[in-house]
């Protein structure tokens, strides 16, 4: 291999992770979708998963919520990911936050075995609090991109999905009906009022 063929990768696959993290409604399953199907008009040999829990709009196909779909695999475990994935060039991995911890090991593995691995999901949950393996991804990561939907009270940019109804499940599946977009500020207001509400 000659230096100039190292330097553009032309001859060999390169292996790289790339997160699309952000809140909900901020357009990462669209942007996931975008890279796969760039990844198939090539020729590439792409595989998608999701977890086996997020049967929101299909139980097999990846949609996003302006109904852009892709077909994939649900796994039920990040493990399976490595038994599914042997002689693919690319691996997406949607709604990656309701994944095991393990994620981020079998991520590491098949970028060094030279497969491109884009992950999407949400970097935080609707506390704010860093949601499940996706901040140990963003470490790892060659490629960190931060989407963001727009606060549906003041039209800024949005920080986290504020849930509307009372439910303290970490995971829970949800619209619309269920959550909002809101930037920092007012994601303070509200989960003020909602305290003050309690009282």
């Amino acid at each position: 291999m000659t230096k100039i063929d190292n330097l553009n990768g032309e001859r060999r696959r390169q292996g790289r992770i790339e997160v699309i993290c952000g809140s909900m409604f901020s357009g990462k399953t669209e942007e996931l979708i975008r890279r796969m199907k760039r990844a198939k008009f090539a020729k590439q040999k792409v595989e998608i998963f999701k977890p086996s829990i997020d049967t929101r709009y299909s139980d097999e196909d990846v949609v996003s919520h302006d109904q852009n779909t892709i077909h994939s695999t649900p796994i039920d475990s990040s493990g399976n990911i490595l038994l599914l994935a042997s002689d693919i060039d690319v691996v997406g991995i949607d709604e990656a936050q309701f994944l095991d911890e393990g994620l981020t090991a079998v991520c590491n593995q098949l970028a060094n075995n030279g497969i491109r691995v884009i992950i999407a999901g949400l970097d935080m949950d609707y506390k704010g609090v860093p949601f499940g393996p996706i901040p140990a991804l963003c470490a790892i990561a060659d490629e960190v991109t931060k989407v963001h939907a727009i606060c549906v009270k003041c039209g800024s940019l949005a920080y986290v999905s504020h849930r509307l109804i009372d439910d303290e499940r970490r995971v829970m599946l949800g619209e619309q009906q269920e959550y909002e977009p809101l930037c920092r500020e007012c994601y303070q207001k509200a989960t003020q009022k909602e305290e003050n509400n309690k009282d």
